[in-house]
């Protein structure tokens, strides 16, 4: 979908690219070709030449907290995550609401695999959206690059994630069980996505074991999990370039 503060437009999606990469020039031209259903291409109602790709896991995702924030016009696009999982920060913003939001960062995990959501933004336009996920505490996000995991266009919604009972855990590590679904799209250049992690805290440590945001709501993490333990360090659950 195409993301904008006067209305969400439903976007027709072109063939699948049977290449088994996609560097950055490549997706630019592929996102480009998407069109509304009156047949305007993307490409001429936004200037992707000077974007670049931003991994949107959480809030940021959120059509309603773009309008809220006020965020430029964004195509939505749904992306694979392997090897790397969503999972929800150990903090909380109390900004809006209470008890208020846990932010989404990213970890790597072996095996994992789930769908979540990538955008074309200009730098200006990133560090906004990075500033406000920061709400006033500089420097407790950041935009970094995976050196893990394989991020790739996905179009089957139907793929879904590991269970928690396809997952076996050893005391150190978590091991996925069944295997990956085959790939129906082609990985994007890691390198040019940025993905914006909380450094403060990093994730929630459960006993050693990572809280995925596919395995526990957001309320339930909040009443049962948040402040019952202790947290991961950022640079100790995800690799960066």
């Amino acid at each position: 979908m195409l993301f904008s503060n006067r209305e969400i437009v439903t976007l027709i999606t072109p063939e699948m690219p049977d290449s088994e990469s996609l560097d950055l020039d490549g997706l630019r031209s592929w996102i480009g070709n998407h069109k509304t259903e009156n047949g305007e291409s993307l490409e001429k109602m936004i200037n992707l030449s000077d974007k670049r790709p931003l991994l949107l896991a959480g809030e940021l995702a959120n059509p309603y907290r773009l309008a809220d924030i006020m965020a430029p016009d964004l195509p939505l696009i749904p992306v694979r995550l392997e090897g790397l999982c969503r999972t929800w920060s150990d903090s909380l913003d109390s900004r809006e609401v209470q008890p208020g939001i846990h932010h989404v960062t990213i970890a790597g995990s072996p095996g994992w695999w789930e769908v979540s959501h990538l955008t074309m933004v200009g730098v200006q336009e990133m560090k906004d959206l990075i500033g406000w996920l920061d709400g006033g505490n500089r420097g407790s996000w950041r935009p970094v690059r995976a050196a893990e995991g394989v991020i790739r266009l996905e179009n089957n919604f139907e793929i879904g994630y590991p269970t928690v009972e396809e997952m076996s855990w050893d005391g150190i590590k978590e091991t996925v069980e069944i295997e990956i679904p085959t790939a129906n799209g082609p990985a994007l250049d890691l390198s040019s996505i940025i993905i914006p992690i909380h450094t403060k805290y990093g994730c929630y440590d459960s006993r050693g074991k990572i809280i995925r945001c596919a395995h526990m709501a957001q309320r339930t993490f909040h009443d049962e999990m948040f402040r019952r333990g202790s947290s991961k360090k950022w640079d100790s659950i995800l690799k960066t370039l």
